[in-house]
């Protein structure tokens, strides 16, 4: 089942929080805003009526996908993930061996990362080159301009 994405708790309760947001406040509004076009008169030719319909069935699709996420969602206990080598979720501090620049990041679903916050999503070029690695490797990531070698400093979560 390959449809299955693995989340920390606080990013599960993320998803699920903006279900409640879109289910609760944005719903209410699209129909009340429905209901108000409606009352204008011809639907044939209210332009209102057809774009509150269109939101209406953009956010139902929206909805619908997100339930299907958290329906599928898996939490990974971070307590239990193993830090001798770099896997998703860890907490990677690199050196870039050309400049001597030190940084930190978690490893990440898609869905989680945040540049800003030292998250990168599993699937960037750097988290694909770090994933499998051990503290005092040297990898090599893919860049646009041209391959860049990294020093894994340490490993944790």
């Amino acid at each position: 089942m390959d449809d299955i994405k693995y989340y920390t708790q606080e990013g599960l309760d993320a998803l699920k929080q903006e279900l409640v947001q879109l289910e609760s406040v944005e719903r209410p509004r699209i129909s009340q805003a429905i209901a108000e076009a409606r009352d204008k008169g011809d639907l044939s030719e209210n332009a209102e009526y057809d774009a509150a319909k269109e939101a209406q069935g953009l956010l139902e699709l929206k909805i619908a996908n997100l339930r299907n996420l958290i329906a599928k969602a898996r939490i990974i206990d971070e307590t239990k993930i193993d830090v001798s080598k770099v896997l998703i979720y860890s907490i990677v501090t690199v050196k870039n061996v050309k400049t001597n620049a030190q940084m930190t990041y978690t490893i990440v679903p898609e869905s989680e990362s945040d540049l800003k916050a030292g998250k990168i999503s599993v699937s960037s070029p750097l988290a694909k080159a770090l994933i499998g690695n051990t503290k005092g490797d040297i990898v090599t990531m893919q860049a646009p301009a041209g391959a860049m070698d990294f020093e894994i400093l340490d490993v944790s979560r």
